[in-house]
């Protein structure tokens, strides 16, 4: 019979095998769009603690540097940007930065906005 139709041209299709073919794609591109979104979120969230760790490292190594250099920590979180070279991005970080006292390491602490 299927010799019959394919000699006469007509090859009828029934309407599941019509969804199927349409939808199938469909629902294909639909998972990979899915999981390829899901993946980039997942390199921004992981971007953005990487960046606060390493201004948090920075932050710590430039005090730590003052210390050696000049025998005290630094009084302001200001003092650090302007002399040791140290950039925080005030509209991504805000840097919670106490002293104790001139020989005590600070309290640092950065804060993701």
């Amino acid at each position: 019979m299927r010799n019959n139709a394919m000699k006469r041209g007509v090859f009828k299709k029934s309407s599941w095998d019509i969804i199927r073919s349409g939808v199938t794609p469909l629902l294909f591109t639909a998972i990979v769009l899915v999981l390829i979104s899901f993946g980039l979120r997942q390199v921004e969230i992981s971007g953005k603690s990487e960046g606060k760790r390493i201004l948090e490292e920075s932050i710590y190594r430039a005090v730590a540097k003052c210390y050696a250099l000049e025998g005290h920590y630094p009084d302001t979180i200001t003092y650090i940007e302007d002399h040791y070279s140290i950039h925080i991005d005030r509209t991504k970080y805000v840097v919670h930065y106490e002293i104790f006292a001139s020989n005590i390491l600070p309290d640092i602490s950065v804060i993701e906005l």
